[in-house]
Order: C-alpha cells, then structure tokens, then sequence
C-alpha cells in the first residue's frame, strides 16, 4: 500500500511538472519568436545562444537549445545531483519542443520596438519563472545560475542572471545585429527578465511581519486568530521613555491580510503602536512548506 501511495505520489508530480513545462514552452516560445527573433533582439540565457545559431545559419531554436545543453548536462551531473538533472533534462526537451512548435502556430508581432522588448522580457521571464518554481530549470545558465546561488546565496537568482544574460546579448549584438539599438533593447530584456523572476520567486512566498505594541496583548492574538486564523507570538519589551515592561504582538501573514490586523488593532486597542515590515520569504505552517 505504501508503495502504491508512494508511485502515485510520484506520478503526480511528475504530470504537474510536464504540464508546468508545456505551459512554460509556450510563454518562452512566444517571447523568442513573436518577439525577439521578430526584432532581432538578442535574448538571454541559452535560448539567446540558440538565437544567435538561428539567425546566423536557421538551425531551430528548440534544437539548438537542446545541442548546446548537452556538454553542461554532462559536466553538471555531480555538482547538482541525478534528481535535479533529471528534472532539468524533461524541462529541456519539453520546452525546446514546444518553443518549436511555438513558431508554427502564434503569429509574429509587428508593430512598436519598446513594446516589443517589453513583452519579450516579460513573457521569456514567466516561462523561466515557471520552471524554476518546480525546482527545475532550462539548463545551461540555468545550471550556472543554480551552482552560483548555491554557493553565493545573498545574490538573487536575478541578479546573477542578469551579469549572464548581459554578457550574452552583447555577444548576440556583435555576431548578429550590429546595431547600438539592438543593445539598448537587449539590456531592457535582460532586466526586465531578471526583475519578473525575482518578484515571481519571492512573490509566492512573500508576506508581512507585523508587530503590535498595546495593552491586551490577549485579546489581540485572539482577534488575529478570529479574523485570518493565524497564531501570534509574544515577545517581551521595555519601553524607553516609561521604563514600563509590555507584550508585543508578531504575528506573519499574508499582504492582503495587513488591513484586517490593523483594524483589529484600532478596534481593541487605539493607542496601539503597530509596525509593519515586509519579509521576503514566510515558509511552515500556513505558509509554503520549508
């Protein structure tokens, strides 16, 4: 029974990863040939590589991508583990097949150059952002971007793309365009890529933290739990001015869940004191999982 229950698990997993990776093929297909390759924009990441080997001799991005990932899947095997290689190689082969199949089916944009480089920032970085949520990626910089994160944690997965990408899309500009515009839209992409993934990233695990400062530090973290049904902790203060010992409040919630506790706070208690802090990350019980 317990091997069923664990190979049904599996298999679940494995199909949202799949339908995960179709999903993210298709955004990533549209921002590569309706709009980058459209407007010879270079790209980021391999996809930008497999641009360049496109526009200079018509190989298929998709294939492309797929013939330049394969030294670094082979090099990447024992710094990043089976699993996540294995994960890494469906991610690859599913996304480069259908930002193939992408390029026969959607119709090209035409129209404005800003308008252009926006949407292929944007959307490329939905794709990529996809990907990176099932702990997957598209390999090659992906892989870099992994291992350098690892390794350097207080730089943003964002941040380290944005350094890649950059140096691929001048190299994009020389061996293809030519053109100082092209560069100029290359660097908007690159940024907007790495601004959309790092707010998709964080975004899903964001929260507030807030601290309350009152008088019935009870009936306070009872209301909370009334309202958005989330714990509270008490922590021990002293105030400056008074010398006086009080409860503070903290309570971890989520951005839509600010007002609530505010009010609640004005309600119970309205010469409470109330800070609120943002948190990048908010993981356990309520939460994502750690």
């Amino acid at each position: 029974m317990i091997g069923k229950k664990m190979n049904k698990e599996i298999l679940k997993e494995w199909s949202i990863d799949i339908l995960v990776d179709i999903i993210a093929g298709i955004f990533m297909g549209i921002g590569t040939y309706c709009f980058a390759a459209t407007f010879k924009f270079p790209m980021v990441g391999f996809t930008g590589l497999a641009l360049i080997l496109y526009q200079l001799f018509g190989l298929p991005v998709g294939i492309g991508t797929i013939i330049l990932n394969i030294p670094f899947a082979v090099i990447s095997y024992r710094e990043i583990g089976k699993k996540f290689l294995l994960k890494s190689v469906k991610s690859i082969l599913i996304t480069s097949i259908m930002v193939d199949v992408v390029a026969k089916v959607f119709p090209v944009y035409n129209g404005d150059y800003m308008l252009a480089a926006i949407c292929t920032g944007i959307i490329s970085a939905v794709g990529y952002a996809l990907i990176f949520m099932r702990d997957s990626s598209t390999g090659g910089s992906d892989f870099i971007m992994v291992l350098i994160h690892h390794s350097l944690p207080h730089f943003s997965l964002g941040k380290i793309a944005l350094v890649i990408d950059s140096a691929i899309i001048v190299l994009g500009v020389v061996l293809v365009s030519g053109n100082i515009n092209s560069l100029i839209y290359g660097l908007i992409i690159a940024y907007l890529v790495a601004v959309v993934l790092d707010k998709a990233m964080d975004g899903l695990s964001a929260g507030k933290l807030i601290m309350i400062i009152c008088d019935k530090p009870k009936d306070m973290s009872r209301e909370i739990a009334t309202l958005i049904d989330r714990g509270s902790t008490y922590l021990k203060a002293v105030g400056s001015y008074t010398d006086e010992e009080k409860d503070v409040v903290m309570c971890a919630c989520r951005v839509k869940e600010v007002h609530a506790i505010r009010q609640a706070a004005k309600r119970l208690d309205p010469s409470s004191f109330v800070i609120i802090l943002d948190s990048n990350e908010v993981a356990g019980e309520g939460f994502r999982h750690l």
